[in-house]
Order: structure tokens, then C-alpha cells, then sequence
């Protein structure tokens, strides 16, 4: 009787694993099991995981053939910076739900109602352009060739693209004009804003509609 409990009781650790395992197939042939982080531009980030061993890898975009989710097939276009003509992007999976969000650019960050759990897998889609300073209008990827600033809450990322952030935590992460998939770090509310540091001279909006 006992060892059938510990059995079962294996198991049920074990089973939650094996249903949100996600492979990435790499050019090489190669194949990685783990989770998917997000899409970060022109980089994947990865969780590998061999064995009760984990690590966070970035991949780039031009190394990966396609990623497999359980249950969910596969998909990712590897050209999709290319400009090809017949590029599909990102398929966003069947039978999520979805709401459409008004972003405000005056405003550090809009409540978009939705609340997260962690590992949950979001896309977005986001039109429009907000106005953030004088002769400067850009949409969800934000500004090109963008310097640093350390006042931005993405420092490192474009001035003025969409972001995003769950929870009251200051961990943000970065959207752009990227449709994801994006997986949430932790549970909380989703909230949308804008990667600047000066929102008083700052107008418009952006319609983002989000799948979860």
C-alpha cells in the first residue's frame, strides 16, 4: 500500500512537467527540452532543462527551426525579420481568449483587467502610434536605433515601445510589435505602458489586442 501512495504520488509531481514541456528544434537537428520564455526580437529565451538541472539560454532567432508545444503543435517562422512576402509570423493558438486594450501614451501604465498565473503563455497585437516629444511618433517597436537610458524602465530596450509588467513588482518585460508568445514570470495583473521616462509631453495611444 505504501509504495503504491509513493508512486502515485511521484507521478502526480512528475505529470505537470511532462504537460508543459516545449522543444526547441534548432537547424542542427538539435533538440531542446524545457520552456519557452518569450520572444525578444531576434532572440529566443529559453529555460533547458536535462534532468533536475535548469538553465536560462538566449538563442538566436536564425539558429531555430521551430518550437513544439505539447498539445499545441508547432510553430515559429524563422524569416520573419526578412521581409519575406509570404510571412505568416506567429501563429497564435486556438481557443484563447482575447481583449482588446486602449494604451494610453500619458499615462505609465493602463490596467488591462486581465490576471495572470504564472507560465501562462500571452500574445499581442498592437496598432497605432503615440506621440512622445516633439517630431517624435512611433508605434509598438518603438524608436529606431535607440540609445540607453537608465531612466526608462526597460533601459536597454527602444524608447517609447510597448512594454508590459504583472503584478505591483518592477519586472517588466518587453513587447514591441513582437505578437510573442510571452510567458508570464509570475502571477498578478497585466498591466501595458510605454518604455519612457518623460510621459508629460507625451499623446495618443495604441489599440493592443491580448490572447490569453
Amino acid at each position: 500500500m505504501k509504495l503504491r501512495l509513493a508512486v502515485l504520488s511521484l507521478t502526480l509531481l512528475v505529470t505537470p512537467v511532462a504537460l508543459t514541456a516545449d522543444t526547441l528544434v534548432l537547424n542542427n537537428g538539435r533538440r531542446v527540452q524545457g520552456e519557452l520564455i518569450g520572444v525578444y526580437g531576434r532572440e529566443i529565451e529559453f529555460e533547458e532543462r536535462d534532468g533536475g538541472r535548469r538553465r536560462t539560454v538566449r538563442i538566436p532567432r536564425s539558429e531555430i527551426d521551430r518550437i513544439e508545444f505539447d498539445n499545441q503543435g508547432s510553430f515559429f517562422d524563422r524569416d520573419r525579420d526578412r521581409g519575406d512576402p509570404n510571412d505568416v509570423g506567429t501563429v497564435i493558438p486556438r481557443g484563447m481568449r482575447e481583449r482588446p486594450v486602449t494604451t494610453v501614451a500619458s499615462s505609465a501604465w493602463t490596467d488591462t483587467g486581465i490576471d495572470v498565473r504564472a507560465g501562462q503563455p500571452l500574445y499581442f497585437q498592437a496598432n497605432g502610434e503615440w506621440r512622445w516629444g516633439p517630431n517624435r511618433r512611433d508605434g509598438a517597436a518603438g524608436e529606431n536605433n535607440s540609445p540607453v537610458n537608465r531612466s526608462r524602465p526597460l533601459p536597454d530596450r527602444p524608447g517609447a515601445a510597448l512594454i508590459g509588467r504583472v503584478g505591483d513588482r518592477d519586472e517588466f518585460f518587453f513587447i514591441g510589435n513582437d505578437p510573442g508568445p510571452y510567458r508570464a514570470r509570475s502571477s498578478g495583473r497585466l498591466y501595458l505602458g510605454i518604455n519612457d521616462d518623460v510621459l508629460t509631453d507625451n499623446s495618443g495611444s495604441l489599440r493592443v489586442t491580448i490572447f490569453y
